[in-house]
């Protein structure tokens, strides 16, 4: 007996292999969509990280001067002082009595030198504090930035595990932006 072919059988495996591919297709456009979002979503807290970390540098930067204007400050004051002293040490050395208010004016001079190392010396914890907390948002920043990258590798090569390593990777810059954000 001889087998007659049904036309119809062919039509329906073309049918069924389209309809693999694409749902393959569909599955790969879902992933990229996915990879896509998430990295948008990445791109954010990196501007976020990128943000704080430029506003802890300028404070810092900030202090420092003030800083630096309080220990000029302090300088001016301690010349002061010394010329206060020296003047009351040759009045003393001549025999000849100290006005009162030089005495006053030495210690009004030793009380603002106190008061302004005092100030400059807080100025400088303060640079110091913003500049630790600029390092732990920088820190954010590059590995965010690393994540972006890897995604767009794993974009182009279709590789999971790419997308899995960013995706670690932003894991650990959302740490530092947390313990950045903590340390305020």
């Amino acid at each position: 007996m001889v087998e007659i072919e049904d036309p119809t059988e062919k039509l329906k495996e073309t049918i069924e292999a389209l309809e693999e591919k694409e749902e393959a297709e569909e599955k790969r456009e879902r992933w990229t969509t996915s990879v896509a979002l998430t990295t948008a979503f990445v791109a954010v807290l990196a501007a976020i990280a990128g943000m704080m970390a430029g506003h802890h540098a300028n404070e810092g930067m900030l202090e420092q001067i003030k800083a630096s204007d309080k220990w000029a400050f302090y300088q001016a004051k301690s010349i002061k002082s010394d010329m206060a002293s020296n003047t009351i040490q040759l009045l003393t050395a001549m025999g000849q009595p100290v006005p009162p208010e030089n005495t006053l004016k030495k210690a009004s001079l030793e009380k603002d030198k106190a008061d302004i190392k005092a100030d400059a010396e807080s100025s400088e914890k303060s640079s110091e504090e913003h500049m630790h907390e600029h390092i732990v948002f920088s820190r954010a920043v590059t590995i965010f930035q690393v994540a972006i990258a890897i995604s767009a590798i794993a974009i182009v090569t279709r590789k999971k595990f790419m997308w899995y390593l960013s995706m670690s990777l932003a894991a650990l810059a959302c740490v530092f932006l947390i313990l950045g954000f903590l340390a305020q």
